[in-house]
């Protein structure tokens, strides 16, 4: 057994890791870095419930989210005007998230049931992305993605042979609230915007991954710095909450594994069925984590 020093958190040295590796493999191909499912597994099984698991959570997504994206822009598969509009409207909402998670959300109890809430959400999407029909596996040039038109109104691109359009203010809108649940619950915003994207606007989660891996990343580096520098500069009176590096490393290093495997091999796996199995897993804990708040 090994005993984590900043956070206390006492567990055999190589389960963090494995556990995220494995996570982070099926996650990832839906564009999820896997840090919404790694939360309850932190605070249920390690015992890790203060507020410093929270920016722990996103030192997991700075580590392990790299190598993903290195795979998807190596595959030609990342929609950089999608990647940057989720970026624009996650950052500022961070700042407010970090802020309601020190002050509303310190209670262990009140804040399994706000992580309850975020991950309802997430199922409820899930679940109406099983109706779509998509192909299972796509392994040629129409497997790249290219955009078309990126503007204030507008995101197109062409993937597949087919075109695709999505609102730019959609999105914007959408990534802003994203980012203060981000921000409180530690998932870089990644978990709620790549099933939207995929459920509510019809993108296709092959190509839709990339661009929310790479802005999960991004918001988790700002989150970070946050919640370790410059909460109590934003906000007077707040005491700085540092995670815990170590554990966040260990984490990241099965999921760096994991998030790169699952990018290479998302091809090759139907969409039906990776969506089934978060869903399942999802449902669990939300039955856990509501249920537990009222009996």
């Amino acid at each position: 057994m090994y005993t984590f020093p900043i956070s206390g958190v006492e567990t055999y040295w190589w389960l963090p890791g494995l556990v995220a590796f494995v996570i982070s493999f099926f996650t990832s191909m839906g564009g999820l870095s896997g840090a919404f499912i790694l939360m309850p597994f932190q605070i249920s099984i390690l015992g890790f419930s203060s507020p410093a698991v929270t920016p722990t959570n996103l030192v997991y997504n700075v580590f392990s989210i790299p190598g993903g994206v290195y795979r998807f822009i190596r595959e030609k598969r990342m929609i950089w005007p999608l990647m940057i509009t989720i970026i624009i409207g996650t950052l500022p909402g961070l700042v407010i998230g970090a802020y309601l998670r020190v002050k509303y959300l310190s209670d262990s109890k009140n804040f399994k049931l706000f992580v309850g809430i975020v991950l309802l959400y997430i199922v409820v999407k899930l679940a109406q992305g099983l109706k779509e029909k998509t192909r299972e596996s796509i392994n040629n040039q129409d497997f790249q993605v290219k955009t078309l038109k990126y503007n204030l109104r507008q995101i197109q691109f062409n993937f597949n042979g087919q075109a695709y359009n999505t609102s730019t203010g959609l999105i914007f809108l959408l990534t802003l609230i994203v980012g203060v649940v981000g921000g409180a619950y530690g998932i870089g915003g990644g978990a709620i915007v790549s099933p939207f994207l995929v459920a509510v606007c019809g993108l296709p989660v092959y190509a839709v991954a990339g661009a929310a891996l790479f802005s999960t990343f991004l918001s988790s580096v700002m989150g970070v710095i946050v919640y370790s520098y410059f909460l109590p500069v934003i906000f007077p009176g707040f005491q700085t909450v540092k995670p815990d590096y170590l554990l966040g490393l260990s984490l990241g290093v099965g999921g760096f594994a994991g998030i790169y495997l699952g990018a290479r091999f998302q091809k090759y796996f139907p969409s039906r069925f990776i969506k089934a199995i978060l869903a399942i897993s999802l449902g669990i804990v939300v039955v856990k984590y509501v249920g537990g708040y009222f009996w």
